[in-house]
C-alpha cells in the first residue's frame, strides 16, 4: 500500500483518501493474483471469510517478555533506558515484561517493580523506595562524619534579606 497506493498520491481530505483507496482496492489490489498463494485476492478472501473470527472487544495488550540482568547499581536495561529494582533484589537475572506503556520486572515469578515506559533512550528511572532501605534491626552501623557543606541549615528568607542588606550597606547597624 505504501508504495503502490500512497506514494505519489494526492488527497483533498479523509473522505477523498477513503474514496481513492476503495477504488484502488476494487480495481488493483484485490483483483490481482497474489504472488505467494497464486490466487486472486478477493476470491481467496470470500472463500475464507466464513472461517474468520471476530476480534476481542477490548484492546489487545502485546507483552514482550525478556530476561535481563540487574546492574551493580540496581538497574535493568530495556530499550536503551534504565529502570530500578528494589535494593533487596537478590537474583541477578530477572524477567521483564514490556508493554506499550509499562515495564514490569519479576524476580522468580514475583512482581518487584513497575515503571512507565520512558521515551527515547539514555534515561534512568528510580522508583520511590528503591534506594532507601532502612538498616537491618541487628546491624550496628557507625554514623559517618559529615563533610563540610553536606548539611545546609534551613533559614527563613528574612535572614537572607538581612544578610543582603548588610552586604549592600543598607540598614547596617553599629
Amino acid at each position: 500500500m505504501r508504495e503502490d497506493f500512497f506514494l505519489g498520491g494526492q488527497f483533498r481530505d479523509l473522505e477523498d483518501l477513503n474514496a481513492q483507496l476503495q477504488h484502488w482496492l476494487d480495481t488493483v489490489a484485490n483483483v490481482r493474483v497474489h504472488a505467494t498463494t497464486r490466487r486472486v485476492v478477493a476470491e481467496h478472501f470470500t472463500e475464507e471469510h466464513p472461517s474468520l473470527q471476530g476480534l476481542p472487544a477490548g484492546a489487545f495488550q502485546a507483552v514482550l517478555r525478556m530476561e535481563r540482568r540487574i546492574t551493580r547499581d540496581g538497574m535493568v536495561s530495556v530499550n536503551g533506558n534504565l529502570y530500578s529494582v528494589p535494593n533487596a533484589t537478590r537474583r541477578r537475572p530477572v524477567e521483564v515484561h514490556s508493554t506499550a506503556r509499562e515495564i514490569r520486572i519479576f524476580e522468580q515469578d514475583r512482581l518487584i517493580a513497575v515503571h512507565p515506559v520512558l521515551e527515547g533512550r539514555g534515561q534512568r528511572r528510580i522508583a520511590a523506595g528503591h534506594r532507601s532501605l532502612p538498616p537491618p534491626a541487628n546491624s550496628h552501623t557507625l554514623r559517618q562524619p559529615r563533610r563540610p557543606g553536606e548539611v545546609v541549615a534551613q533559614r527563613s528568607l528574612a535572614f537572607y534579606d538581612a544578610v543582603a542588606r548588610r552586604l549592600a550597606g543598607v540598614g547596617a547597624g553599629p
